[in-house]
């Protein structure tokens, strides 16, 4: 698998991408996509190592490599970037070939839109966002507000203070519905919960996403306002949050992947109750199975409870163990997949 590496400084990041990428071969508009034996990823915020949002989407791609005999490239984001940037990544992956090109993140709907048009015979995958559509266009999004709410039942029942924390790192609609899910999945199993929620940056600045010193330090005042089961919904940020949390001995509940079993966080792993996960490694394989096997995805393609493209993790047996609060966790998955309790997507 290519990888292409992170630069700070935003023209070097492209010219460096446009040089790797056509050092292949490069092709026109017309004919970038004529067969389907390559895929690209394009970064969010953070970048692979977040140990979260982007591995999963790297787990899709690594999958897809080993499985279907493709070659995957991935390009990371670069610090401060804006969305010409992210035209100029797009528009060289796809010239060099790459069939699917997939944004990982809302934060590409806007150049996704500009640039597939360009590239007809391409499909482009964009996770988290519906907002930009187009025929070659596959809209990968989930219902995280129904994995949240079981964080929020699971949150309720273990909680010894009576106050749990949501970190959220940027305020977008995109994590405020994580926020809407999770308090109400509180609230439903247990009004006297206090809730604190906080956000670490408000648009445009998405540092929230990538910065682990922020989420440690929200972590910690409300550590030290009486929270002892705390939520993050904060890509790199966090792994701060999960990182203090931990070191405080109390419950943290991770999000995207299955954090107690990624490596980087094996430090804290005993104090991760459990995990909110999106299943974005599968959407990722999907999409490139369609467009291998001919049959390309477009269009929305949701994940949610009912097809487990979101859950809360087993992987702990410390949560395992906690037969009342699984019992109530499966309840609550059952009852949403049935309709019985509907879950809000905003607070």
């Amino acid at each position: 698998m290519r990888r292409i590496t992170r630069i700070a400084t935003v023209g070097l990041a492209s010219t460096a991408l446009a040089l790797s990428v056509t050092a292949c071969g490069g092709k026109s508009s017309s004919d970038a996509a004529e067969d389907s034996s390559s895929a690209a990823i394009a970064y969010d915020i953070g970048g692979r190592g977040d140990q979260s949002f982007n591995d999963a989407a790297y787990a899709g791609l690594a999958k897809a490599e080993k499985d279907l005999d493709i070659k995957g490239t991935e390009a990371e984001p670069s610090e401060g970037e804006g969305d010409p940037d992210k035209v100029q990544r797009l528009t060289e992956l796809a010239r060099a070939g790459n069939n699917p090109v997939i944004g990982v993140g809302f934060a590409y709907a806007p150049a996704i839109a500009e640039v597939a048009p360009k590239f007809p015979k391409t499909t482009f995958g964009l996770i988290d966002d519906t907002s930009k559509t187009g025929k070659n266009i596959a809209n990968l999004v989930f219902n995280e507000e129904q994995g949240s709410y079981l964080a929020g039942v699971a949150a309720a029942k273990v909680t010894k203070t009576n106050t749990v924390g949501f970190i959220g790192g940027v305020e977008t609609p995109l994590i405020k519905k994580f926020e809407a899910g999770f308090v109400q999945g509180v609230k439903d199993t247990n009004k006297s919960v206090n809730v604190k929620v906080q956000y670490l940056t408000q648009p445009p600045d998405f540092g929230g996403f990538s910065k682990p010193d922020l989420g440690k330090a929200a972590a910690q005042g409300q550590l030290d306002a009486g929270a002892d089961v705390i939520y993050a919904a904060a890509g790199l940020a966090g792994s701060g949050s999960i990182e203090a949390t931990a070191k405080a001995k109390k419950w943290a509940i991770g999000v995207d992947s299955d954090q107690y079993n990624q490596k980087g966080l094996a430090p804290y792993k005993e104090y991760i109750l459990t995990s909110v996960t999106k299943d974005v490694a599968g959407s990722v394989y999907n999409l490139i199975k369609s467009v291998k096997d001919g049959k390309p995805q477009s269009g929305e393609i949701r994940y949610g409870l009912d097809k487990d493209g979101v859950g809360l993790a087993k992987s702990n047996p410390a949560y395992t163990k906690l037969t009342d609060v699984t019992a109530a966790v499966d309840k609550a998955r059952a009852d949403i997949i049935a309709g019985t309790v509907k879950v809000k997507t905003a607070p």
